[in-house]
């Protein structure tokens, strides 16, 4: 991706009066040597996957650790009985991030968004959004290219490896993604979708990467229900007209001179945190890690 800023997708937004999805999309084109066409199948195919991957939950599966599985569908009879303190909707967000999490750490289908430890940041908001008939087909894919933009920048500027920076990197990078997509399809404008992604970011800051036994499961799975919770609130600020104060670009600097500053032990290596605790011990002596 050429972009290298976010204030360069939009400037250039500015200067050709085009939308920020557009932006994203004309530079696949240009990058990969395909047609709009083309482009817009590719990324249907990662709606596609995400749809299908919510679709085929199972709460009847586990992880091999036996540490994962069935906390989706318990989350969901929670919602069913409609006295969360979330309400309906930001229910149903937690329960999506629940079970792509957990399909996830049971090696089932996903879609890296950007990482599969964060698989589940970006459909929890989107594929409710979708099923209840709020947005069409055609404004998904053109979020997903919102979320891919603002993702590539920060693939570029930072990291998005647990490993590199914590899983600020990760989860923090899905839930940015989120809640530019989430401002778009509210109608948001250009400006609105950036800020949203840079308080979204800002929010997680100096989050770490700690798996219990090295594996994407604890506390991984449950860290997608903040990154999308957090994203709605982000979108919700930014489409109020609240602004990040720090410039979305510097927030993505920010975010990687905090992910070089962690001690090792909290950059997914499984030695800090949670992982460090001395029930993640027993966990580990009982995997025979």
């Amino acid at each position: 991706m050429s972009y290298q800023s976010l204030e360069e997708i939009n400037e250039l937004c500015r200067e050709q009066n085009i939308p920020f999805w557009r932006a994203v999309l004309k530079d696949d084109m240009n990058e990969r040597t395909v047609s709009e066409e083309e482009s817009f199948l590719t990324m249907e195919g990662m709606w596609n996957a995400m749809l299908s991957a919510s679709e085929d939950y199972d709460e009847r599966l586990h992880s091999s650790s036996g540490l994962v599985g069935g906390i989706g569908g318990q989350m969901e009879r929670y919602r069913e009985r409609g006295d969360t303190l979330c309400g309906d909707f930001v229910s149903r967000v937690i329960v999506q991030a629940l079970q792509m999490g957990e399909s996830n750490a049971c090696m089932k289908r996903i879609v890296a968004a950007p990482t599969a430890g964060a698989c589940g940041v970006i459909p929890a908001v989107l594929v409710p959004m979708y099923k209840e008939g709020h947005i069409d087909r055609e404004q998904i894919i053109q979020a997903l290219y919102v979320t891919a933009g603002i993702g590539q920048v920060i693939a570029s500027r930072a990291f998005i490896a647990g490993a590199a920076g914590g899983c600020q990197a990760e989860i923090g990078t899905a839930s940015s993604m989120a809640a530019g997509a989430l401002a778009f399809l509210k109608g948001g404008d250009n400006e609105q979708i950036v800020h949203a992604a840079a308080m979204a970011l800002k929010n997680l800051l100096g989050l770490v990467c700690d798996p219990v036994a090295g594996l994407v499961e604890v506390p991984c799975v449950k860290r997608n229900v903040i990154g999308a919770v957090n994203a709605l609130s982000a979108a919700d600020m930014a489409l109020a007209g609240i602004t990040s104060q720090i410039p979305p670009d510097q927030v993505i600097d920010a975010m990687k001179e905090v992910g070089e500053s962690m001690h090792v032990s909290l950059r997914e290596t499984g030695e800090g945190g949670v992982a460090n605790t001395p029930r993640a011990k027993e966990i580990v002596a009982r995997l025979g890690k």
